[in-house]
Order: C-alpha cells, then sequence, then structure tokens
C-alpha cells in the first residue's frame, strides 16, 4: 500500500480549527429556519457555536419597533432570525420592501440552484476525505471526523427540536397585512403578505429554550469537538492536513452559499426582497408619504415618527 510522507515538514494538532469562534454554521441556521439531516455532513469551524444561531443572529438583542399600518397598532418584532435578516437586507436611510408567503418549493433547493448546489459540494468533500483516509489507514484522522459527524448530529438533532414553535398568535385567515419595520441605524422595512403569515415570522420565538437533556446533550457535542483537537495530535502530518483542508474548504463553501442566499425561509414561509432600497432625505418624509398612502397617522404617533395632533384618536399599542 502507497504511504505517503511530507518530510521536513509537520503538523499537528490540526482538529484545533474546529474551535475557530467562526458564525458561518449557525449563520446558515437562521438562513433556513431550522437545520437539516444533511447538516451532519457539513464539517466546518463553529460546531460548538451551533445552540447559539438564536443570539448569533441577533446579536445586539435588538427587537425593532413595528408597525400595522392597516390598523395602527405598534409592537416589537421578537423573532430573531427575523430580526437578523431584516439588519442584513435593510440600508440606512432607504425603505426596502419585503413579502411574506408560503413556502410551497423543494426544500433542497432552497436559495437557488447555485447556491444549492455549492452547499452540496460540503458533504460530497466529507466522504471523498473520509474514503481517502480509509485508503490510505489514517484511522486517526478517520476517526476524528467520524468524531465531528457524530457531533454535527447532535446539534442538528436539537436544532429540529427547537425549531418547533407552536405559539404565532390567533388566527386571522383571508386578512391583508401591512407593517413598517424600523430597524436600526435608519434602516426601514415594510413588510406585506397575508397576516397569519406575517406572525408566523415576526411573532413568538424562532428557537425554543433548550430543555435539560438537550442542553446535557449539546454540552456532549461541545466536548467531543474539543475532543477531536486533542486527539488530533496523534494524526500524521498528512492527516492534520486533510483534516485542516476539509475544515477550511468546506466552511468557504458554507459561507459562499450563505451569501447567495437572498431570501429566510422560517416556519414554512419565505419572505424576500420585492423593492428597494428607496433614499429618502428625513425619516419625516418617509412617514408623510406612507400617511397620505394608507389615510391614517395613529401608527406613525406610535413609532415616534410624527407629533400627535390634538385631533389623533387614542394610540391603541400593543406591548
Amino acid at each position: 500500500m502507497v504511504y505517503m510522507r511530507l518530510p521536513r515538514f509537520v503538523v499537528e494538532a490540526g482538529g484545533i480549527v474546529a474551535l475557530a469562534d467562526l458564525t458561518t454554521i449557525a449563520e446558515r441556521t437562521a438562513l433556513m429556519g431550522k437545520a437539516w439531516w444533511l447538516d451532519i455532513l457539513v464539517i466546518a469551524p463553529g460546531i460548538h457555536l451551533h445552540q447559539r444561531s438564536a443570539e448569533l443572529a441577533n446579536a445586539g438583542g435588538e427587537l425593532p419597533p413595528t408597525a400595522a399600518l392597516t390598523s395602527g397598532y405598534v409592537f416589537r418584532v421578537e423573532n430573531q432570525a427575523m430580526v437578523g435578516w431584516l439588519q442584513r437586507v435593510g440600508e440606512a436611510g432607504s425603505l426596502v420592501e419585503v413579502k411574506v408567503v408560503e413556502h410551497k418549493g423543494s426544500s433542497l433547493l432552497d436559495g437557488g440552484l447555485l447556491a444549492g448546489l455549492i452547499y452540496f459540494l460540503a458533504p460530497i468533500l466529507t466522504v471523498a476525505a473520509e474514503i481517502v483516509l480509509a485508503y490510505y489507514s489514517e484511522w486517526w484522522t478517520f476517526g476524528i471526523i467520524g468524531v465531528l459527524i457524530v457531533a454535527r448530529a447532535i446539534n442538528v438533532a436539537i436544532i429540529r427540536r427547537r425549531s418547533i414553535t407552536d405559539w404565532k398568535g390567533g388566527l386571522e385567515p383571508g386578512v391583508k397585512g401591512d407593517l413598517l419595520i424600523l430597524v436600526s441605524q435608519d434602516r426601514w422595512i415594510r413588510m406585506k403578505g397575508w397576516v397569519d403569515d406575517l406572525k408566523a415570522v415576526t411573532s413568538g420565538q424562532w428557537l425554543q429554550d433548550m430543555t435539560s437533556i438537550e442542553s446535557f446533550a449539546a454540552a456532549g457535542a461541545t466536548l467531543l469537538v474539543y475532543v477531536t483537537a486533542a486527539l488530533s495530535a496523534n494524526s500524521t502530518t498528512f492527516g492534520n492536513i486533510m483534516l485542516m483542508v476539509l475544515l477550511f474548504v468546506e466552511v468557504g463553501l458554507l459561507g459562499l452559499s450563505n451569501k447567495l442566499l437572498r431570501d429566510l425561509y422560517l416556519h414554512g414561509r419565505v419572505v424576500s426582497v420585492t423593492a428597494g432600497p428607496t433614499r429618502y432625505n428625513r425619516r419625516l418624509e418617509l412617514a408623510e408619504e406612507l400617511i397620505r398612502e394608507t389615510g391614517r397617522r395613529d401608527w406613525a404617533i406610535g413609532l415616534g415618527m410624527v407629533m400627535p395632533d390634538t385631533s389623533d384618536a387614542p394610540l391603541k399599542v400593543v406591548l
């Protein structure tokens, strides 16, 4: 059997790359709304951060004020994945229009053909790397990748359980909705769709809090990632290089696929940009334009975009 040697060049503990605090995996989960079983074969740095997807999606903990232009009610968007996506598509001093529709497409091709093909390269590379390592009897590295796959499987299973939420407010079938969301740094989003679809992506939690068993399992998965970093010192230079290259290439592929994803897939809905960004010199200009369009100003008062008049009706606010 041919054995590959790299003289005068030594690489040890290549598995430590898996401990890099990269949020690529968490970002993917936020954009897709949940984790897919195929994610198990996507080995990239940041596996130990997977259960922090919600807080990483909305790193600043922002709760943007929101007004229903059709009813005047004012509230806040608390769905972390939704807030993170709004921060991503918004632009300072501009209005971006988005729509929410029911998701009827194929989950495997979400985000478009190119993004899907790039993503599918990652699990293919994982399988190919394991075959090569087995052929050259690099059993330590083969096992390390196997342990990383187990850690991924645990995290994926937990994320899938946490992404099942049941509270989205009362049903309002057949009612059209129109929201204005004020995201930080003067980014303004107008979101349209059926009210039930809007509620699905803006209300309640994105991911449920972990149960005691889930927390224990997630901690175990994190320890497995650290164990691989310790065990990688037993691998040969060739094995460590294979492991590092695999981690670098797959995080690059996953990151590129994430950048190509323009839409948000969340709780059976798709949120996509339909128009904009449309720039305004002053926020008041936007408020006055929408007041003329909607024929009401109570929502603008609730958002603090205009001053109330003595003739204005009492403001309805939902806290």
